[in-house]
């Protein structure tokens, strides 16, 4: 069997977390634990939430992606997915659309890529205040240059994903059923 792994890709509050959850919960996906050199929040665990590095120990890993984040480093690593990889052939991911963009470079068909689509950029504020986030944060994260980038599926991606319209759950866990079960067998 070959190993697998899904990349989830889509705007701030399309339902990458949810749909990351739902492929572990109900096909055993390992979740790859990517590194950050942020310090742990309340109740995260080294290994578990993040690698967390150091600046120094942060540039030890091989990357296949990596970026800053207000003053933070984040990445993933194929350390890290390979460690996801001997406890499961396939494994899953939260990327934005560039991790998503070089992951399918970097690992060809190995990579299967979700992008999730929300129809309204009301919908997506919405559900970012649902969750909890700080209002002045959410305006300013629907302003950013990612989050803009992050709301149509690239060109690059044109034809290596799959696009998945999240809008009603049910529909989006049949939707990712499908696209699974082909890899499965």
């Amino acid at each position: 069997m070959t190993n697998r792994i899904f990349v989830i890709t889509g705007a701030a509050g399309s339902g990458k977390t949810t749909v990351r959850n739902y492929l572990h919960d109900k096909f055993h996906m390992t979740q790859v634990i990517t590194h950050t050199t942020r310090k742990p929040r309340e109740n995260e665990r080294d290994g578990v939430d993040y690698y967390f590095e150091t600046q120094e120990s942060f540039p030890k890993n091989h990357y296949l992606e990596s970026v800053v984040y207000a003053g933070n480093r984040y990445g993933s690593s194929y350390e890290g997915l390979q460690t996801a990889w001997k406890k499961s052939p396939f494994a899953c991911i939260v990327l934005d659309t560039a991790g998503a963009i070089t992951y399918k470079h970097q690992l060809g068909d190995q990579a299967v890529v979700i992008y999730l689509k929300v129809g309204d950029v009301y919908e997506l504020q919405k559900r970012m205040a649902t969750r909890g986030d700080n209002s002045a944060l959410v305006t300013e994260r629907i302003h950013s240059k990612e989050y803009l980038r992050d709301l149509e599926m690239p060109e690059e991606l044109a034809g290596q994903a799959y696009e998945i319209v999240n809008t009603d759950w049910q529909k989006t866990k049949r939707k990712v059923d499908k696209v699974v079960t082909q890899y499965l067998v």
